[in-house]
């Protein structure tokens, strides 16, 4: 059944499993909202984070427990692996920004009313989660694998069928390359002909230090030999986009989306860079919030992080409506209605 809690609420997500680079969009919708004057809350399902101990009256009663609270949009509070890669990652990059980890969706979006007053609710990887009505659907569609293998899970990769496009209000195509993409919006219109479609990529900025922070421009990675270290659902995109700019993978190590490291884990990769004499290692962003300190000594080979952030490739003017219909001022009543 489907709730409502008097705020507006908006989904991000997609019609398959992993890899369509949600989380950047996640970021920059919040960013735009929260700069137009929204108080705005991001609730995450906390996939992978460390679950709560429960006993066994609790099974019987309900979880009664209050959400976990990642950032109260003053401080990050939680470590990633309590609250899973994805809302500390948002957590970290958002300042003003609320993030809240609960399984109930409903629960935490009611938390976050009464707590703190928000009035937007960005459901993280929330296309599917239909116990609470949703004002707004924006559907992530990935350029180089749109409908994944076309089965549904179990045996592919598809939530739900394409035809549930039709439920979106916005479609970003993510991964583009800049070529014409006729086919793809073609099938896109079959199922859903009055949706704003935008088309976007993964721009990157710079690279960062895991440990020290310090930055490097991508100049850096020009020529140079590199190892690459990823636990992401989509590894050769991320492979890809170093090769473009400019660097040699000599090493290549690949996890599971979502892996958390341990300090053997990096301490047996940079061994084989040296050996290889590599000048850098280099991961994701998602990537580098799993990964343990290391002593200073272990850090033979400096590992970096590809900072990246969305860049909006065509359908601006649908960017800027709906991020302008969702921050348009609340009209202010002359003084004689208040009399009236």
């Amino acid at each position: 059944r489907e709730r409502t809690l008097g705020c507006l609420v908006i989904s991000i997500g997609n019609l398959t499993v992993g890899g369509a680079g949600k989380t950047p969009i996640v970021e920059k919708f919040a960013r735009a909202l929260q700069a137009g004057g929204r108080r705005v809350a991001i609730l995450s399902r906390g996939y992978k984070s460390v679950p709560r101990k429960r006993d066994w009256g609790s099974r019987f009663r309900g979880d009664s427990e209050p959400p976990r609270i990642v950032s109260d949009g003053k401080s990050l509070l939680l470590d990633s692996l309590t609250a899973g890669d994805e809302p500390y990652m948002l957590a970290h990059n958002l300042k003003d920004v609320i993030v809240l980890v609960d399984k109930d969706r409903v629960k935490s979006g009611r938390f976050a009313i009464d707590k703190w007053q928000v009035d937007t609710l960005l459901l993280d990887d929330g296309f599917q989660y239909l116990h609470l009505k949703h004002r707004l659907d924006m559907v992530l569609v990935d350029r180089q694998a749109p409908f994944g293998n076309e089965f549904l899970l179990p045996r592919g990769t598809l939530r739900e069928g394409p035809r549930n496009l039709r439920r979106a209000s916005y479609i970003f195509i993510t991964k583009n390359t800049g070529d014409a993409n006729f086919e793809l919006m073609r099938r896109i219109r079959r199922y859903n002909r009055t949706a704003e479609v935008i088309e976007c990529a993964h721009k990157p900025l710079y690279l960062q230090n895991v440990f020290t922070a310090e930055q490097l421009p991508l100049e850096a990675l020009r020529d140079a030999f590199i190892g690459s270290l990823c636990a992401i659902a989509a590894p050769e995109s991320f492979e890809g986009a170093l090769t473009k700019l400019g660097a040699h993978v000599d090493l290549a190590k690949r996890y599971i989306d979502h892996h958390y490291y341990t300090e053997a884990e990096l301490i047996s990769f940079i061994n084989r860079c040296i050996r290889r004499d590599l000048a850098m290692i280099v991961t994701t962003e998602k990537d580098s919030v799993r990964m343990p300190r290391l002593p200073e000594a272990d850090l033979k080979v400096p590992i970096y992080f590809l900072r990246v952030e969305i860049d909006i490739l065509s359908g601006h003017e649908s960017w800027e409506h709906c991020v302008g219909r969702i921050c348009k001022p609340k009209p202010v009543l002359p003084p004689e209605r208040f009399f009236a």
